[in-house]
């Protein structure tokens, strides 16, 4: 019976480590993402071209969410961002991830 206890305790934390890490978002809605991204774009390139900003296209969408994370908590130093970030909802971020991480930076 003890062995059958620890299987289930164990299938229990897998599940609890895949399903509710406060990083890991719903996939974001793509075309959301696009409607809200003109003052991502304003300073980042859709062409994926680095000009002084970091180019945010193609990023995979946990990355861009757990960056955001940390300009929103402050870890990252930008007031600009930490703004930005601030005031966008989990949603909103997850939305902007998936728009983002769906682009292909062209070809210069």
């Amino acid at each position: 019976m003890y062995a059958h206890q620890m299987l289930f305790l164990c299938a229990l934390i897998a599940f609890v480590i895949a399903f509710a890490h406060p990083l890991r978002a719903q996939s974001g809605d793509k075309a959301y993402g696009e409607y809200l991204s003109s003052e991502c774009v304003t300073c980042h390139q859709l062409s994926g071209n680095f000009a002084g900003i970091p180019p945010i296209v193609g990023w995979p969408e946990e990355s861009f969410i757990e960056i955001m994370n940390e300009y929103r908590s402050k870890k990252r130093d930008n007031a600009v961002m930490q703004t930005i970030a601030g005031r966008l909802s989990e949603k909103e971020v997850a939305a902007l991830a998936a728009y983002f991480g769906s682009l292909k930076p062209s070809a210069k």
